[in-house]
């Protein structure tokens, strides 16, 4: 059974979906929920991700409070992180640096084209983990 699970959240309901899922199985294996919110920085350099800086402090306690209201006991359960980067790239580098064997993932039915031109987390994660991935719909 997953000792500690990682949750990629973004916000959509499927992520809320995959935090409750996790969150549940954690409850019922005695493990832990690690929750890694991604903020894309697309161009801009150091003044972009200056702004973004400034503005972590209050948007990871924006986090919390929004996961408090999705699983209010579940706080001594959940690990919080917000950081930068490519969405897959960073949930997949969290696997051997936290000792994550588990992920959880919510899935957001797109249409080709929308999956051609942003890609799809799930799918890149699903591809490249070495640990069992659940996508959650």
């Amino acid at each position: 059974m997953p000792r500690y699970s990682l949750v990629g959240y973004d916000g959509s309901d499927a992520a809320r979906r995959a935090f409750s899922f996790a969150t549940e199985l954690a409850r019922a294996c005695g493990g832990r929920v690690r929750v890694v919110s991604v903020l894309q920085v697309a161009e801009g350099g150091d003044t972009c991700a200056l702004m973004m800086t400034d503005s972590g402090t209050q948007r990871l306690q924006e986090l919390r409070e929004e996961l408090a209201a999705i699983e209010p006991d579940a706080a001594s359960l959940v690990d919080v992180e917000l950081t930068h980067g490519s969405p897959g790239d960073v949930l997949l580098g969290q696997i051997d640096q936290h000792g994550i064997d588990h992920i959880v993932i919510g899935h957001t039915e797109r249409g080709a084209l929308a999956r051609w031109l942003l890609g799809s987390v799930s799918a890149n994660v699903l591809a490249r983990a070495h640990v069992p991935v659940t996508v959650v719909r």
